[in-house]
Formats: C-alpha cells, structure tokens, sequence
C-alpha cells in the first residue's frame, strides 16, 4: 500500500493504523501527486491511499495518470471536504473508491481491503448527490456521448438487462432471484459487460449505464442510492 498525502503528520498517523493491521503492509509514503505516480509505477502497489488537495499535481490528476499507466494499481482517493465536483472528477478519472478523512478508521480499513480485492466503495454521504449530477443539468450531454452508447449497444439483450439491474444497485444474487439464472451466470456476463463497456467495477459500469440513458434515474428508486453500507458488492 502506498500512502500520498502533503501533510506528513496525516500520513504519520495513516501509517501507524494501518501498519497495525493483519495483511497489510505499507510499501512507500509520497508528499506530492508527481511522487505518488512514480512511485505507483515502480512499486506496483496493491492500492494507492490518495489525498485529493496537494500542490502542483493533486489527486485527481495522479490518479488519471496512475490508472492511465497501470491496469493493477487501485486507488482510494480520501479529502477532508466532501464536494459533489471531487467525487465526480476522482471516479472518472479512475478512482475505485473516494471517502472522506472524518471516516471511521473501520470503515476506511474496510474500504481499502474492499479495493484491494476488487470492489467498488464511495461514501453514502455522497452517492445520492453524485447520481443525481450524473442524470441531470450539463451532465445530460454526457448521456447522450456517442462512444459510451456505441459500448452499450454491443450488449445482447441478457447483459442489457444486468446493466440495468447493476444500475439500480442490485447484487449479483439478486439479479440472479429477478432473472431466474444461476448466480455463477450472472458473475460471468457481468465479467462480460464490465469488458464490453470498458468499467472498471460497479460504480463505474453505473455511471456509463446513466450516461447511455439505458434507464430512468427513478427506475425503482435512485441507482445505488437505496444501498445502506457504502461498499459495493463485488462482481
């Protein structure tokens, strides 16, 4: 694990929680986004713990290049202000989970192995707010984005389906109860559909699902939304 933030005694205490915990282990600390990306690519760690609000190279854009760089380095972005605009910017740019630095030390140790093994996580307090940026105003014209359509439409009528339900923040055991198929069916064509449209995990496969208009954001309640723990169930 690799620990960026610009304030040492943040990054200090960081450390000293999580190096106490069984399985993990902390490869190397960056003050900056410019080190954290050089480090990413020569340390290859599992995940990046990743402040957004640094000088000169911030989080967001560390993470863009990170994610641009690497297929096996995660990242969990954490800041102490909790806006609409870094969620959104931290997701696209490839982030597997944001959260904010007043979290629980248990909900943030349970984030980082949630990523680690390849789920999805975003703070509750932000996933109404995210979701309904994402369906309405300027990000409308992003619904409408020829490329994000064309991936969707390489679906067959089955993973069209599962997009759906994905988007409306069912697991893979309740897709699975609504469709009458087999649960290790339902893992295999999301496998499938996360590669056809090009997400990285649910989160992501979401916010292409609602940028393609597949789905009305009231279609059985605000996607995701309805969720009462921030980690998203992994595929």
């Amino acid at each position: 694990m690799l620990l960026v933030d610009d304030q040492a005694l943040h990054r200090m205490g960081m450390r000293m929680f999580l190096a106490s915990q069984d399985g993990i282990q902390i490869v190397g600390e960056a003050a900056d986004g410019d080190d954290a990306v050089r480090q990413s690519l020569s340390l290859r760690p599992d995940v990046v713990v990743m402040d957004v609000r640094m000088p000169d190279v911030d989080g967001i854009e560390a993470t863009r290049r990170i994610v641009a760089a690497t297929s096996d380095v995660r990242v969990l972005l954490l800041t102490t202000f909790d806006l609409d605009e870094y969620v959104i910017e931290g997701l696209e740019a490839g982030a597997s989970g944001f959260l904010t630095k007043d979290a629980e030390p248990g909900d943030i140790l349970s984030a980082l192995r949630a990523i680690a093994a390849g789920d999805a996580v975003i703070a509750p307090s932000a996933t109404r707010r995210l979701l309904s940026r994402l369906t309405s105003g300027p990000s409308q014209q992003a619904a409408a984005d020829s490329a994000v359509r064309a991936s969707v439409a390489k679906l067959t009528a089955r993973e069209h389906q599962i997009l759906v339900e994905i988007a409306c923040g069912a697991t893979n055991s309740e897709i699975a109860a609504r469709l009458h198929l087999a649960e290790s069916t339902v893992k295999s064509n999301v496998g499938r559909i996360f590669t056809k449209i090009g997400a990285r995990d649910r989160v992501h496969a979401v916010i292409l699902a609602l940028r393609a208009g597949v789905m009305s954001p009231n279609a059985r309640g605000t996607p995701l939304a309805s969720r009462t723990r921030h980690r998203l169930h992994p595929v």
